[in-house]
């Protein structure tokens, strides 16, 4: 069996991904993404001439409603339940300080 992947491209893309792995992490994943990668070549082996690429396995239909306008909820009823008001608005929490960087 011809490896797909050694551990010198597991190290790579780990680096790219700045990911700290150990030794045997490294091992662990070359078996792993060497086990994927076979595979994938084992479906490249398939015949799919004639086959229609698709997005989903089943057919998928709009579930949406018709866009219909209707009467808005209007700014009482929207602020009813409302915990706490400031005129129209609702009056939340605050929480970003000047000291998050946000």
């Amino acid at each position: 069996m011809d490896k797909k992947i050694d551990q010198e491209q597991v190290r790579k893309v780990a680096r790219l991904s700045r990911l700290e792995l150990t030794e045997a992490e490294v091992e662990e994943f070359t078996g792993q993404l060497g086990a994927i990668l076979e595979y994938v070549e084992k479906m490249n082996e398939l015949n799919t001439d004639g086959v229609e690429p698709l997005a989903h396995c089943l057919a998928v239909s709009n579930v949406f409603r018709e866009d219909i306008v209707e009467e808005s909820l209007g700014t009482e009823r929207a602020l009813a339940n409302a915990p706490q008001q400031d005129g129209e608005f609702f009056r939340v929490p605050k929480i970003l300080d000047g000291g998050s960087g946000a």
